[in-house]
């Protein structure tokens, strides 16, 4: 049921307090107690790092030549609005304990909700006995690649205000405001509103003497504008995608400045509805960070992704054109020499940010194509020993990057992507001096609707707004644009980036992968790109 902001705003500080419980249980050896999510300990109390050490004897003396044990307290906030109205509050909490062992090449995993001796002992024992029943059916042993170990420390997400410090009733005016900001202009029908926050807290124990304290938040909030025609025939919305989903604390939704953007977002709402609907050709093709993230994240980051390219990822999400590694890696032109992409973990307040993966390898920014050629896939340690041919002829040494990853303490951790992000031009271009380049074209801010096929080799892609540029200018808008391609000659054809400067990073706070499926979150650095003569057709026409 919706409710009014009065309505809302009157029992506000009744949800504002809610008893939210823990959706897992704490037990205390001596009872199983449900507590309230605020009673549990933080996941490096003493009493959590002395239960973790017991799941980690457990499975070591069950056999394991490797076992590592995950505790994480996961909390997730979303808060939805319609016009006038609050569609939807949850807030939910996690809490666990997740054990993986490694016995003679093969993997098992166990986890349990229930924090005491006994229960973190049975789930090890539990990880061991599949382990043993896997080797069964496993093609080669797993093999790890090596790494420091002895990792100890803390690392958290650079926030200014947490979050989930402030009022649902604070968070809501906001969003309401926002929508009234945009309901003013003439034309709008429709407006949604929302923010998303996520808190996970972990610790990491491993058998090679590593032990992680972690703290990442995670911070997207959002707006769509729909305006509608006066004779009700067409409707064109808006979303406010150059806003995107970041590593930080709830100062990214004050910085976002919804209300004082949405009029803004609005008015081009309401000017699409009398924009000239694009004529299917080639075009020189101008694309916004805000847009480009999509693209990178969908042709570049995904097939570039180890598993995918040896094809386990076939069933359910697909599998690479760039493939298989020794026929690619150094070999295969995916760009021109203007197409330089790396892996990095540590830029700030991206998703991806981190202090080490969920196997205690800090990453490090790498090389996934350089100057236009494929040189390197993203890795994790069972991945990286794959590799090591290929790594002995460049004379890299065998290593993962830090791209293991676990959605929560009932997971499994395997290889998800870090952020993967372009390497902007040497020189001083922005989006503006690009327009100023451009002779004939169409020039697209925003990410929209998309498609791509299993190999990530052929894609369409749209977008949010629709420029037409005409002799370095910009005339108006155009609609119903989506662009296609063929991924190696599409990022052949580009033929200008921005610099520095001009870096945005685009994201998603939900990628999802695995059977069973997992959600990660990922941010992609971009540059404006001006590209050659690529194929725009009109998503409008019925005939």
């Amino acid at each position: 049921m919706s409710r009014s902001r009065r309505d809302f705003l009157k029992a506000g500080a009744t949800v504002a307090a809610g008893t939210l419980v823990a959706t897992s249980p704490l037990l205390a050896e001596s009872s199983r107690l449900l507590v309230p999510i605020t009673d549990l300990p933080p996941v490096d109390d003493p009493a959590i790092k002395a239960l973790m050490q017991v799941a980690l004897d457990a499975a070591m003396s069950g056999g394991a030549s490797y076992a590592d044990v995950r505790v994480n307290a996961r909390r997730q906030q979303n808060v939805n609005t319609r016009d006038r109205i609050v569609q939807g509050v949850s807030d939910t909490d996690t809490y666990g304990l997740g054990v993986r062992t490694l016995i003679d090449g093969a993997w098992g995993f166990a986890a349990t909700s229930r924090l005491d001796k006994d229960s973190v002992a049975t789930a090890a024992r539990a990880a061991i006995g599949q382990a043993r029943a896997n080797r069964a059916s496993q093609l080669r042993p797993v093999v790890l690649a090596p790494t420091p170990g002895n990792q100890v420390g803390e690392w958290k997400s650079p926030i200014e205000v947490d979050p989930f410090t402030v009022a649902i009733t604070d968070k809501v005016a906001y969003l309401l405001a926002a929508n009234e900001a945009a309901l003013k202009v003439k034309g709008v029908r429709n407006v949604t509103s929302s923010m998303f926050f996520l808190r996970e807290e972990k610790s990491l124990m491993t058998s090679d003497g590593s032990y992680i304290v972690q703290t990442i938040y995670r911070t997207s909030p959002g707006m769509s504008i729909t305006a509608v025609s006066p004779d009700f025939r067409d409707f064109q919305s808006v979303q406010s995608n150059e806003v995107a989903p970041m590593g930080l604390g709830y100062e990214h939704v004050t910085n976002s400045k919804l209300i004082e953007r949405a009029p803004q977002w609005a008015e081009l709402a309401v000017q699409k509805l009398s924009a000239k609907p694009v004529e299917p050709g080639r075009y020189d093709l101008l694309l916004h960070p805000s847009n480009l993230w999509l693209t990178v994240h969908e042709v570049i980051a995904h097939p570039t992704e180890l598993d995918r390219a040896l094809g386990f990822e076939a069933n359910y999400a697909g599998t690479s054109f760039i493939a298989p590694p020794d026929q690619v890696l150094g070999k295969l032109r995916i760009g021109s020499d203007l197409l330089n992409v790396v892996g990095d973990r540590e830029q700030r307040g991206s998703l991806g940010a981190i202090g080490w993966d969920d196997e205690a390898v800090k990453p490090v920014k790498f090389d996934i194509i350089r100057n236009g050629v494929f040189v390197d896939y993203q890795t994790t340690r069972e991945q990286a020993t794959l590799m090591a041919d290929y790594y002995k002829r460049v004379g890299k040494p065998v290593r993962s990057y830090g791209c293991s990853y676990a959605q929560s303490w009932a997971d499994v951790q395997f290889q998800r992507m870090p952020n993967v992000s372009m390497v902007p031009g040497n020189n001083d271009d922005t989006w503006d001096s690009l327009i100023a380049k451009m002779d004939k074209g169409i020039a697209i801010v925003g990410d929209g609707s998309f498609s791509i096929d299993q190999q990530r080799y052929n894609g369409q892609f749209a977008g949010q707004i629709f420029y037409e540029v005409k002799g370095g200018k910009i005339v108006g808008q155009l609609k119903d644009v989506a662009y296609q391609f063929r991924t190696p000659e599409f990022w052949k054809s580009r033929k200008a980036i921005g610099g520095a400067l001009s870096c945005e990073l685009g994201g998603a706070f939900g990628d999802a992968k695995g059977q069973p499926g997992q959600s990660n979150s990922v941010s992609h650095g971009c540059v404006p790109s001006l590209f050659q003569q690529v194929n725009i057709i009109n998503t409008g026409r019925t005939a």
